[in-house]
């Protein structure tokens, strides 16, 4: 932690973390930084790498910023007129926690920045920088995609410079270390074992993580994936005592709740490779994001198809018969409202319809009282914000540019580098190097979502290196099965039930909800509703951690 008041003579780099990567004309690390900090914002956004900043300049002001997918992370706080800054909020927080922010937590899963769970605390927004001065602190962005799609794309060119950059990519992020990785059998982890074993070198070790949970399992695609490149492959089975042993102490490692629960599998995948000497692993996150994997690019495009239904159709006959009348509520024709109203609910707000919390019903699982509390249109806002933030590009490049933020900066990355933190390795995102980024604004639309086929051009250009089997296999990668094993395995549910009465017994959750949750609905639905759990139990494992009290603050 750094602690910045007096004004002085001369620039000094305060903190810098991660593995930036500048123009030669900048000099060295310390001087590029130094430069930087009174550079304008488009000389920031050609940095490449990963990295934390803070630099105290010539006039007294105080200069942060982070890269544009926060692989590195800066928090501050602003105490008696001083600046004060850390990588982790815990370090600059204490007591008081702020009531939007778990309420944002329980939204998202995660707390998107720039709040922290402390009152007082905020963090840096990925891509953005700040400036500290004269007791205030203004934050602005200072890069933003901009995508330019090329009209006459040569396949079989783009082709070769994938493959090359992505080989790039690998490379710089290995670095000097031994040569390891994840790998979950899908095709972004699949890709960066293949290229690693280009590399030539010593044998690269992967690692994998299974679950005897039918549906959960996919260690056939791991086993495959290193058979097919040669790696020195190493497994390990989580179980349900693992979690009841591991998740006290990874809550307590943490620096604010953390909801997503791959956090576990990648912690314990982590650990084993540690144990085996690895000082570094590559993982294959960014893949999706950035070349349209998600199976939810290829449904919000199915709602778009409604728009070219002609209007004295929609507003004449499908929307009356099925919005206004008792036709809409038959078994038959519920689909095509529900089909309607979704369709007529605008991007990102349509995203927001299928939320965790927003369909169970805030007013089911929260106590008036919290309610009370919170700003509960505030999640929607935010969203709105970083939706608009990219206006000149297509409603797919939009959900890719609004996934780098909400999947990729607030969530993804952060369950890789805290699981790899705890376990005491260093981690790298290859398929998130910078020219590879910048080859992704390039691609037309339909090279990402061609039709319904995901990321056509990113298997395509990889036909031939990777397995058909994996090219065509469904994403799943280190999947938790929880909710399963917590109907099934009594210490896992006493754990799990034990944190959200005591969340009851603080006054945030409705005991009739908890009730509910373990009675009827996660035995009816352990996948679903175990998600839930899930984010409830590590919230309350995170505060007994902490020692936090209960006490909560609204939003200045």
């Amino acid at each position: 932690m750094n602690q910045v008041s007096a004004p002085t003579v001369s620039a000094t780099l305060l903190h810098a973390a991660g593995q930036p990567r500048f123009d030669a004309s900048l000099g060295d690390s310390t001087q590029a930084w130094l430069t930087l900090a009174d550079a304008a914002p488009a000389q920031l956004a050609q940095v490449g790498g990963g990295f934390a900043v803070a630099v105290r300049r010539v006039d007294g002001a105080i200069w942060m910023a982070v890269d544009r997918f926060a692989v590195e992370t800066l928090c501050w706080r602003i105490e008696d007129g001083e600046l004060r800054i850390a990588t982790r909020a815990d370090e600059l927080g204490a007591g008081q926690l702020e009531s939007q922010a778990l309420f944002d937590y329980l939204h998202f899963h995660a707390i998107p920045s720039p709040h922290t769970v402390f009152s007082g605390v905020q963090r840096l927004p990925a891509g953005h920088s700040a400036l500290f001065k004269d007791g205030k602190i203004e934050v602005t962005p200072y890069w933003q995609p901009a995508f330019r799609p090329q009209a006459q794309p040569d396949f079989v060119a783009l082709k070769e410079e994938f493959r090359r950059l992505v080989q790039q990519g690998v490379k710089r992020s290995l670095g000097e270390h031994k040569a390891a990785c994840f790998l979950s059998g899908g095709t972004d982890s699949s890709t960066v074992a293949g290229m690693l074993a280009r590399l030539g070198g010593s044998k690269p070790a992967s690692y994998s993580i299974g679950f005897e949970a039918e549906g959960y399992d996919e260690m056939a695609y791991a086993r495959l994936a290193a058979k097919h490149f040669g790696t020195d492959h190493h497994e390990y089975y989580v179980t349900p005592d693992d979690l009841v042993r591991e998740i006290p102490h990874v809550a307590a490692s943490i620096d604010q709740p953390f909801g997503n629960s791959s956090l576990l599998p990648a912690y314990c995948c982590a650990k084993l490779a540690k144990s085996d000497g690895v000082t570094r692993l590559l993982a294959g996150d960014g893949g999706d994001e950035l070349f349209g994997g998600n199976a939810r690019y290829a449904k919000q495009r199915v709602f778009g198809w409604y728009q070219n239904v002609p209007g004295f159709l929609r507003a004449g006959l499908l929307e009356p018969l099925l919005m206004h009348t008792p036709l809409g509520t038959l078994p038959l024709a519920r689909k095509g409202r529900s089909y309607i109203e979704q369709a007529g609910t605008p991007m990102p707000d349509r995203l927001d319809l299928y939320n965790l919390l927003t369909r169970i019903g805030r007013a089911e699982v929260l106590t008036p009282e919290f309610m009370a509390r919170v700003d509960q249109a505030e999640p929607l806002g935010l969203q709105r914000q970083v939706w608009s933030a990219v206006p000149e590009a297509s409603e797919l490049d939009r959900q890719l540019a609004f996934d780098w933020r909400f999947t990729l900066a607030e969530s993804d990355l952060p369950k890789v580098r805290q699981a790899c933190g705890l376990a005491g390795v260093e981690v790298g995102f290859p398929l998130l190097d910078d020219d590879l980024l910048a080859f992704s604004l390039l691609l037309p639309e339909d090279y990402k979502l061609k039709g319904s086929q995901l990321r056509w051009f990113f298997k395509e250009a990889l036909r031939g290196f990777l397995p058909d089997e994996i090219i065509t296999k469904s994403k799943h990668g280190f999947g938790l099965p929880f909710g399963v094993w917590c109907t099934r395995h009594a210490a896992l549910r006493e754990l799990a039930e034990g944190s959200v009465q005591a969340l009851v017994g603080r006054g945030w959750v409705r005991a009739e909800f908890a009730r509910r949750l373990f009675a009827e609905l996660l035995p009816a639905h352990p996948g679903y509703y175990g998600e839930m759990v899930w984010i409830l139990m590590m919230l309350e494992q995170w505060l007994q951690a902490h020692g936090a009290d209960g006490k909560l603050v609204r939003l200045s």
